[in-house]
This record gives C-alpha cells, sequence and structure tokens, in this order.
C-alpha cells in the first residue's frame, strides 16, 4: 500500500526507504508501534492485549515477541521498573484519548552542507539511454552467485553467434534486505543485433528494455561496494537533486571481466532510472 501511493514498485519503494531511513520500512513501523507501546506502559493501566491492538500487532504473543527482541526484556517487566523508579501518574485504561511520540527526523538533510552534493555532481551524469532488446538468462538465489546465469548467457551468446561488442547488462529484481536470499531474482543481459530472431529455449529468454533518462555513476571497486553504491545514489545524491527515482529497473553495465582485472574490481557504468521532481 505504502509503494502504491508513493506510486513506486514495492522493490523501488524498499530501495529508496531503506537508502535514506538505514532500516526497511517494515523494521522502522515495528520500532515505531514499540515506542507507542513503552508510552502506554508508562502512563496508562492498559492490558496488554489493549496496547498490542492499539499499537497494531496482530496477536499478544507477536507484541510480547518483537517487544522483548528490542528491548531485552518482557513488556510486563519494564512496566514493573517503570512504576517502581517513575512518579508519572497512570491515564485511565478507560480514557479514549490516543498517546503519541513527537519526535522530529531530519530525513532529506537538504540544509546540510553543498558539500556532498558537488562531489555527487561531479561523479553523476544524467542520461538518455535508447531501449534494448536483450537476451537473459535468470538467477533466483544469492546474489553472490550470479556467476551462473552470465556463464549461461555467456555460453549462448557463443553458440548463437553474437557479436563481442553488444553490451552486457546486470538487473537485480529484488531488495536483499526485504526478500529473502534465496528468492532474490537476477536477470544477466546481453543487448541483442538490430534484426536478431531467435527462439526461447535452455533457460534464455527474451525481453525489452526500457529507455529514457538515468543517472549514470561510474563504478570501480570489488563488486560487493556496489550495495553501498546504490544506498549512496538513493539516499545521498537522489534527495538533493532535481530528480526522483522512476519506476523501472536500474541497470548495470558490465564493463570489464573483474578476473581478469589486475586488482580483480569490476568496472560497471550503473545507470539510476530518474525523471524530473514536478515544481
Amino acid at each position: 500500500m505504502l509503494a502504491e501511493v508513493s506510486n513506486f514498485s514495492k522493490f523501488h519503494f524498499s530501495r529508496i526507504f531503506s537508502a535514506i531511513i538505514h532500516k526497511t520500512p517494515m523494521t522502522y513501523v515495528t520500532e515505531r508501534r514499540l515506542e507507542h507501546a513503552v508510552t502506554y506502559l508508562a502512563a496508562t493501566n492498559k492490558t496488554m492485549l489493549d496496547i498490542s491492538s492499539l499499537c497494531g500487532f496482530t496477536s499478544v504473543s507477536s507484541f510480547n515477541s518483537s517487544f522483548k527482541k528490542r528491548y531485552k526484556t518482557t513488556p510486563s517487566a519494564m512496566r514493573r521498573s517503570m512504576q517502581e523508579h517513575s512518579n508519572i501518574p497512570f491515564i485511565s485504561g478507560n480514557n479514549q484519548e490516543e498517546l503519541s511520540l513527537s519526535k522530529n527526523y531530519d530525513l532529506n538533510s537538504k540544509n546540510n552542507n553543498n558539500f556532498l552534493r558537488r562531489v555527487w555532481e561531479m561523479n553523476i551524469e544524467v542520461k538518455e539511454l535508447p531501449g534494448y532488446q536483450v537476451a537473459f538468462a535468470r538467477h533466483i538465489g544469492s546474489y553472490l552467485e550470479t556467476y551462473k546465469a552470465w556463464e549461461a548467457i555467456g555460453k549462448w551468446a557463443q553458440e548463437n553467434v553474437i557479436p563481442r561488442e553488444q553490451y552486457f547488462i546486470g538487473i537485480s529484481l529484488d531488495d536483499p534486505s526485504v526478500t529473502d536470499e534465496q528468492f532474490c531474482r537476477y536477470d544477466a543481459c546481453i543487448t541483442l543485433p538490430e534484426g536478431f530472431s531467435a527462439e526461447s529455449g535452455s533457460g534464455i529468454e527474451f525481453k525489452t528494455l526500457s529507455g529514457g533518462q538515468y543517472a549514470l555513476y561510474k563504478f570501480y571497486d570489488t563488486i560487493d561496494k556496489l550495495a553501498i553504491a546504490y544506498q549512496s545514489i538513493y539516499g545521498g545524491w537522489l534527495p538533493n537533486s532535481d530528480f526522483e527515482p522512476d519506476d523501472r529497473h536500474a541497470l548495470e553495465f558490465c564493463m570489464n571481466d573483474p578476473y581478469a582485472d589486475p586488482e580483480g574490481k569490476a568496472k560497471v557504468d550503473l545507470y539510476i532510472p530518474i525523471k524530473r521532481t514536478l515544481p
């Protein structure tokens, strides 16, 4: 529902939210619910069932489990401790006024110094990409094992005599901070020459990648740091730019073979889909 009102896919909403807030949407919501629960425990005599319901938990057991995981104690034990060490008067459980916590979060940091923005402006280029017809092999599982999909698409390209000047493009379809690692999807793609025609088979499929406006960041480092680049662009550059993320997939143009690189680094032209922010 949050992704829908934000006009993003679930994947993009989760990625953008996590990059800015530094936690997943579900983690954030659970923490806010628990903060409200602590206030109820301290200032009312409401039952645990009432508090769990008011704070959005489906059951007392799930409330107790989440509470203990975050605060290393049970709700009842925390209430007893607060009663023993506090002079805060209790509010009747029949009082229908809801309690709320006020907390100011500087989420967009637009008032911060312009140094970071100047750095990003030197490293990010806004470009228009055409659409691409691609063949791809899909990997489902850990992103650390995407080489399996690249081996499959590489073998297919050799068998079908695909020219070497075509682009190799990786697409991460799921956010590993939200989707279980074993269910993460990744497409290893190769662009196809104009007029190319082939039938799918042996795990190879075909699709069109949408063109449009993208933010280009030229990444050159060990592949494990690519996730940091994503987070920096979505959480650092975008909120301070004149653009907002568009609901297309980011494209990872693979510009070298990391295993043949002298330093073992990957050279990736990372294209983040964007659209200009409406005034």
